[in-house]
């Protein structure tokens, strides 16, 4: 008896469904434009001085909150070794620190020093101010159906998976 095969993953089967193909070429430019846009925005983050994974890490502490080693790794998609080097980077630098946690003293948590987040929003500024000076060479109507864009993007990111064929008509 032949071993027995496991189905194809839902992304992986050839669709019947019109949509389906037109969502997959959609899904595909928007990835592709996504990737290019952090890419040259990228640059901005050299003005820094630090690399992507300590701005990666240093942006999660901040954004999260103070979080443990373990839950930076996790959040990082790191190794604890990984992200303990990361952070004694940040340490040395003045940019994080370590804080017992009010409720187990045998764990510490790592927080954003003033400096730190002073840096991170520096970067978002350089940032979002080479993305304007590139939006403002738009014309009125494309800035416009950029913002309508944005905001169905938002959606996109807030709104959990559905399960094959949830929210799906005949």
């Amino acid at each position: 008896m032949p071993p027995r095969r496991q189905a194809p993953s839902r992304s992986a089967r050839a669709s019947t469904d019109p949509r389906d193909d037109a969502a997959v070429a959609l899904a595909d430019r928007l990835h592709s434009a996504a990737i290019h846009l952090l890419r040259r925005l990228r640059t901005e983050d050299d003005a820094s001085g630090l690399t992507a994974p300590r701005l990666s890490a240093l942006s999660v502490i901040i954004f999260r909150g103070p979080l443990t080693l373990g839950e930076l790794a996790a959040a990082e998609q790191v190794k604890p070794p990984t992200i303990s080097r990361l952070v004694q980077e940040l340490e040395r630098e003045g940019l994080v620190r370590r804080v017992g946690d009010s409720g187990d003293r045998r764990i510490q948590r790592v927080i954003a020093t003033a400096a730190g987040s002073r840096l991170l929003r520096e970067g978002r500024r350089r940032r979002v101010a080479a993305l304007a000076a590139s939006l403002r060479a738009l014309g009125p109507a494309d800035r416009r159906s950029l913002e309508n864009a944005v905001a169905i993007l938002q959606r996109v990111v807030r709104e959990p998976e559905r399960p094959e064929g949830a929210g799906r008509v005949g």
